[in-house]
C-alpha cells in the first residue's frame, strides 16, 4: 500500500473512531459550541441571475429543436412554479432583500456567480454577449456594495478564445475574481483540448474556475430522468464528479500544474472515493500519444490532483458527518465555506459550521482567509 493511500485510510479509521460515531443524526448534527470570533463568514456559491437570463431560458425551454432534455427537465417546473417564485425573486435581487438575508443569516460577504445552467444552453453568439453584459452587470453591484459582494465571472466555453478574452477582462477590467463554468456544455466536456486555452488563461492570471453541477448531458439523461433524479439530489453530484475526474485523468493538471478548480458540496462526492480512485487508477494513462507514438502516464494520483488543484466548498451540504470526513481528508486549508444561496438556508449553513466539533482556527480558514487568500480578497472588507 503505497503512502498516499495510506494517510487517507488512517483518516478515515480516525474519523470512524471519533466522537462522531453513533452520535450525529440528519436533523441536528453533532454537538454545539460557540460562535467562533474575529471572523467574517466568506461564502462563495451565491447565486444571482438577470431578468433576461430568464426570458432566454423560456426560449430555449419553448424551442423544439433544443436538445436540452435535463435543462428542460428541471428548468420549466423552475421557472413556471408558484412554489418557486422566492427563490426566482432572491437570484433577481442583488439588493435589500439579498442583504437582509445575509444579515439575519450571519452571513458577512458573498461570491457571486450566475446561477446553473447559466449561458450554456445558448448559441455561442449568444452566449458570448449575455457573458460580457452580465459581467458588466456583476460588476456594477460590486462597486455599489464593496463591502458585500465579489464575483465570478460568467463565460461563454461555446466560444473558447472568447470566452477567455472575456475572463480576461472581467478580472484585469472588471474586478472580478474568477469564473464559473457549469459542468458540460450542450453535452460536450471540458477535457476536451478545445477548451485548453481558457484554463490556460486561468492560469496565467492565477484565478481560479468553480465547476458549478448542472443536468447530467443529453447523452446521459435518460436513466435520470423516470425519478427527478436530475437535479440536485443527485444528478448534479454524479456530473460534476464525472467531469472532475475526466478533467484529472485528462493529464490538464500535469499541463498546467497551477490550475486551481473549485468543486462545490464537499467535492461532489470525490472526497469518499479518494483511496478507491487511487487503488483503481494506479497505473492509469492518457488515451492520447505522446511525439514517440508512447502511451502517457499521468505523474500523480489522483488524489494528489485533488489536494494540489482542487478547493472544496460546503454548499449545501450542512451535515457534521460529511463536512468532517472532508476535513479529514483534503484538510481545513483547501475548504471553503458556501450557503448555496438562495436554493438552501444561509442560516442553517452559518450554524452547522460554528458548531462543527473543529478548531475555531480551522473555521476561521474555512469562513475566511482561504478564500481571502485564493480571491485575493481585500482583508480590509469589514
Amino acid at each position: 500500500m503505497d503512502s498516499q493511500r495510506r494517510k487517507i485510510l488512517r483518516s478515515t479509521l480516525a474519523l470512524s473512531a471519533g466522537s462522531l460515531v453513533g452520535q450525529t443524526t440528519l436533523a441536528g448534527g453533532l454537538g454545539s459550541s460557540a460562535p467562533p470570533t474575529g471572523l467574517r463568514r466568506i461564502a462563495i456559491e451565491e447565486a444571482f441571475a438577470t431578468p433576461e437570463l430568464f426570458e432566454q431560458w423560456q426560449t430555449v425551454l419553448a424551442d423544439p429543436a433544443s436538445h436540452e432534455p435535463g435543462f428542460k427537465a428541471l428548468y420549466r417546473p423552475f421557472l413556471n412554479s408558484p412554489a418557486t417564485r422566492p427563490i426566482r425573486d432572491r437570484l433577481l435581487d442583488l439588493g435589500e432583500l439579498r442583504l437582509n438575508d445575509m444579515k439575519n443569516a450571519g452571513v458577512d460577504f458573498q461570491v457571486l456567480s450566475i446561477t446553473a445552467p447559466g449561458l450554456q444552453v445558448f448559441s455561442p453568439a449568444k452566449a458570448t454577449s449575455f457573458a460580457q453584459k452580465t459581467n458588466d452587470r456583476l460588476a456594477e453591484v460590486v462597486q455599489e456594495h464593496p463591502q458585500r459582494f465579489a464575483g465570478l465571472a460568467a463565460v461563454a466555453p461555446q466560444a473558447p478564445g472568447q470566452a477567455a478574452r472575456e475572463l480576461e477582462r472581467a478580472i484585469t477590467s472588471l474586478g472580478l475574481k474568477g469564473a464559473i463554468i457549469n459542468s458540460h456544455t450542450q453535452g460536450r466536456y471540458l477535457d476536451d483540448k478545445y477548451y485548453r486555452v481558457i484554463f490556460e488563461t486561468a492560469q496565467a492570471l492565477d484565478v481560479p474556475i468553480y465547476l458549478h453541477p448542472r443536468t447530467p448531458s443529453p447523452d446521459m439523461m435518460a436513466p435520470y430522468s423516470n425519478y427527478g433524479l436530475e437535479g440536485a439530489g443527485w444528478g448534479f453530484a454524479a456530473e460534476t464528479s464525472l467531469h472532475a475526474m475526466r478533467l484529472i485523468l485528462s493529464g490538464l493538471f500535469d499541463e498546467l500544474p497551477r490550475l486551481k478548480i473549485i468543486l462545490g458540496h464537499l467535492g461532489e462526492g470525490l472526497p469518499f472515493w479518494l483511496s478507491r480512485i487511487d487503488s483503481r487508477f494506479a497505473n492509469k494513462t492518457w488515451t492520447d500519444l505522446d511525439s514517440s507514438g508512447s502511451l502517457r502516464r499521468l505523474k500523480k494520483a489522483p488524489s494528489e490532483y485533488i489536494r494540489d488543484n482542487f478547493y472544496i466548498a460546503t454548499s449545501g451540504m450542512h451535515w457534521h458527518p460529511v463536512l468532517m470526513f472532508a476535513h479529514s481528508v483534503i484538510g481545513a486549508d483547501r475548504l471553503l465555506f458556501a450557503a448555496d444561496y438562495p436554493y438552501e438556508s444561509s442560516a442553517e449553513a452559518v450554524r452547522q459550521l460554528d458548531s462543527a466539533p473543529m478548531s475555531d482556527k480551522d473555521k476561521k480558514k474555512i469562513y475566511q482567509t482561504n478564500a481571502e487568500s485564493l480571491l485575493k480578497l481585500s482583508t480590509s472588507i469589514s
